[in-house]
C-alpha cells in the first residue's frame, strides 16, 4: 500500500464531555487508487484528513509512501506528503494575498 492507516483514534473533550471524533480506523491505499472520504457531518471526515496531513496530533500509526510518519521529522515527512499526497477541500484555501497562479503554484515551492 502507498498509505496505511493502522489504529487511528482521536478524541476531542466537548465541555465536560469526550467525544471519539475516531475510534480505531483502518484502511490501506494501493497505488493508483483514488479514494473518496464520505460521510455525515461530524462523522471524522476532516479530522481524518487532519492526521494524515500531520496536523494534528496522532494515536495509532500513518505509513505513507513506506515511510513511518511517526518516526520522521517534522521536514522529512512534509517532504513525503508533499510529494505523494493531494487534497480537494470542501471550501476553497486560497491565500488571498497571493495571485490564482501563486496560489496553483504554492505546492510545487
Amino acid at each position: 500500500p502507498v498509505l496505511e492507516a493502522r489504529d487511528l483514534r482521536k478524541e476531542y473533550k466537548m465541555g465536560g464531555h469526550r467525544v471519539n471524533a475516531l475510534d480505531g480506523v483502518n484502511f490501506q491505499v494501493e497505488k493508483g487508487e483514488f479514494v473518496a472520504i464520505m460521510g455525515p457531518s461530524g462523522s471524522g471526515k476532516s479530522t481524518l484528513l487532519h492526521l494524515l496531513a500531520g496536523s494534528i496530533a496522532q494515536h495509532g500509526g500513518i505509513t505513507l509512501a513506506d515511510q513511518n510518519l511517526a518516526r520522521l521529522s517534522e521536514h522529512k515527512a512534509t517532504l513525503v506528503r508533499r510529494h505523494n499526497v493531494g487534497f480537494v477541500f470542501q471550501f476553497f484555501n486560497l491565500l488571498p494575498t497571493l495571485s490564482a497562479e501563486e496560489n496553483i503554484l504554492l505546492p510545487v515551492i
